[in-house]
C-alpha cells in the first residue's frame, strides 16, 4: 500500500474554509476576522502545495470553481496591495507607532504572498482562469504592475539578495527596519510568481475575451515586458566571478556545467512570449510598429542551440522572428469593441481617497498593538496552522542557520522553529531569538496541554 500523501485539510474542512472566504474592506486589514481568514488561506495554501508536489488531483481547484471564490481571493491580493502602498508607509511614520511586536503586521505582508502563491498553484487549471471571469482583468493589470517594477529595479541593480539579510547582518537594526527589509525581499519573490500565474493566463489565450486579449497585447504591451524579463533576468546575477541564481525560495552558486541551463522563471518568460507571439489570435490584435518590432527582434540574441535542445518549441519562435525580420506585418484591423476595464484597484482606491491617515491610525490603536496575552494566542493559533512535518514537506532544501545561514542540521529544542549549525550560533542568537522563542514554546506547550484535554 502506497503512502498518501500529507494532508493539511480534510475534504470536508476544506470546503468549509472555502465557502467561508470573504472580502474585507481595507479599514480592516489585520482585525481578528480578517486574521482568522488568512490563516485559513494559509491552510488552503499548504494543501495545494502539498497535493501538486504529489500529483494528486487537486480538489481545491473545484471547490474554488463551484463556490465562484476566485473573484474574492483576486480582490483580496489587490487590497492588501494597496495597504502596502498606502497605509503601511504612513504607518512607519507614526509617532505612538511603537509595536512591542512587528509580528501583525508582518501577517499582513506575507498575506499578499500566500494568495499569490496559492493562485500559482492553481491557476495551471484552465476552469481556474475562466472562473475568475472579469476580474481576470484586474489580476493581469496586478503582474504588469509586479513585472513593471520587478524590470525597473533590475536595470538599477535593486533586486534584494536574500544573502544580504541574514539575522547576523540585521542585528542591529530596529524591528521596522528588519521589517521593510523583509518585505523588500516579499515583494521580490510576489512578483516572480505574478509571473508564473501571467504565464498561465497566456496558456489559455485562445479562449480569452477579446477585451482580455487587448489589454495584454496593447494596453500593457507584455510582448515587449517580457523582452525586458529576458534581457535583464532579474532572477540572476553574477558576483565575484561566480553565477548566481534564484531557484526554490533562495540564491544559488551556479556551478560552470549548469550556467546554460533553462531555469523554471526563464522557462515561464520563453512560454509566455511563445503563446503571445505565436497565438494566431495574437497575431492579429497587435501592432508589430517598428518599435514594437525592434524590441521583440532582440529575442534573437537569447535563442542559442542550447537554449532551443531545452525547449524544442522554440525553434517555432525563432522561424517566426526570421520572418518577421524581413516582412512588414500587416496592421491590425482597428475593430470597435466595447472594452472592460478592470475596477478593483480604482475602486477601493475611491473609497478610501483621503483617509490613509486615518485607516493608518485607527490599526495602530485596534490592530497593530497587541498585548503579550494577544501575542501568546496568535502564536498558539499558528503552531496549530503550521504543523512542523506538513511545512518540512513543503520545504526541499536543508534548513539554514538562524545566525549565519549555513546548512543547518540542529532545531532550537524548545520552540521547534529555528534553525543553528553549531552550538556557538546558537548561544550568539539566543538574546535575538528569545523572545519569540518563549512565545512559541509557550503556545506549544498550551497545544500539547489542550490535546491531552480533549475526550
Amino acid at each position: 500500500m502506497e503512502d498518501s500523501a500529507p494532508a493539511v485539510l480534510l475534504p470536508g474542512e476544506a470546503e468549509a474554509l472555502v465557502q467561508a472566504l470573504q472580502s474585507f474592506p481595507l479599514r480592516d486589514t489585520g482585525d481578528c476576522g480578517w486574521l482568522r481568514q488568512h490563516e485559513h488561506l494559509e491552510k488552503l495554501n499548504m494543501q495545494a502545495i502539498l497535493s501538486a508536489a504529489s500529483g494528486q488531483e487537486q480538489p481545491l481547484v473545484e471547490l474554488l470553481v463551484i463556490y465562484t471564490k476566485v473573484p474574492i481571493l483576486i480582490e483580496e491580493l489587490i487590497t492588501v496591495e494597496i495597504w502596502k502602498h498606502k497605509v503601511f508607509p504612513i504607518l512607519c511614520q507614526l509617532e505612538d507607532f511603537k509595536p512591542k511586536s512587528t509580528f501583525p503586521i508582518y501577517l499582513v505582508l506575507h498575506h499578499e504572498a500566500s494568495i499569490i502563491n496559492l493562485l500559482e498553484t492553481v491557476f495551471f487549471h484552465k476552469e481556474i482562469c475562466e472562473s475568475a471571469e472579469d476580474t481576470i482583468l484586474d489580476l493581469i493589470d496586478y503582474s504588469y504592475r509586479k513585472l513593471t517594477l520587478l524590470v525597473a529595479r533590475s536595470a538599477s541593480g535593486e533586486i534584494p539578495n536574500k544573502e544580504k539579510l541574514l539575522p547576523g547582518d540585521l542585528a542591529n537594526a530596529s524591528s521596522m527596519q528588519e521589517l521593510q527589509k523583509q518585505a523588500e525581499v516579499m515583494e521580490f519573490e510576489i512578483s516572480l510568481r505574478a509571473l508564473s500565474v501571467l504565464r498561465f493566463i497566456t496558456d489559455q489565450v485562445d479562449s480569452l475575451p477579446v477585451s482580455v486579449v487587448t489589454r495584454m497585447l496593447n494596453t500593457h504591451n507584455l510582448p515587449c515586458l517580457l523582452v525586458e524579463l529576458v534581457e535583464h533576468c532579474p532572477w540572476s546575477y553574477r558576483e565575484a566571478g561566480k553565477l548566481k541564481k534564484f531557484e526554490n525560495g533562495s540564491w544559488c552558486v551556479v556551478p560552470p556545467e549548469d550556467q546554460m541551463k533553462m531555469t523554471k522563471l526563464d522557462g515561464q518568460v520563453w512560454i509566455a512570449i511563445y503563446n503571445l507571439l505565436l497565438s494566431p489570435e495574437c497575431q492579429q490584435k497587435y501592432s508589430f510598429n517598428s518599435f514594437n518590432k525592434s524590441q521583440i527582434l532582440k529575442l534573437r540574441a537569447f535563442l542559442t542551440d542550447v537554449l532551443i535542445d531545452q525547449f524544442s518549441n522554440l525553434v517555432e519562435l525563432q522561424r517566426f522572428l526570421s520572418h518577421l525580420a524581413v516582412t512588414e506585418p500587416v496592421p491590425p484591423k482597428k475593430d470597435l469593441i466595447l472594452e472592460q476595464v478592470p475596477v478593483i484597484w480604482d475602486r477601493i482606491v475611491k473609497e478610501n481617497l483621503g483617509k490613509w491617515k486615518a485607516i493608518a491610525k485607527h490599526q495602530v490603536k485596534h490592530m497593530f498593538s497587541p498585548s503579550e496575552e494577544e501575542l501568546k494566542c496568535q502564536a498558539h493559533r499558528w503552531a496549530q496552522t503550521y504543523n512542523l512535518d506538513v511545512m518540512e514537506a513543503l520545504v526541499p532544501e536543508k534548513p539554514k542557520c538562524g545566525m549565519c545561514g549555513s546548512e543547518a542540521t540542529k532545531r532550537c529544542s524548545r520552540c521547534r522553529n529555528e534553525w543553528y549549525c553549531k552550538r556557538e550560533c546558537q548561544v550568539q542568537h539566543w538574546q535575538k531569538h528569545k523572545k519569540s522563542c518563549n512565545l512559541m514554546a509557550d503556545a506549544l506547550n498550551k497545544l500539547k496541554e489542550d490535546l491531552k484535554a480533549q475526550p
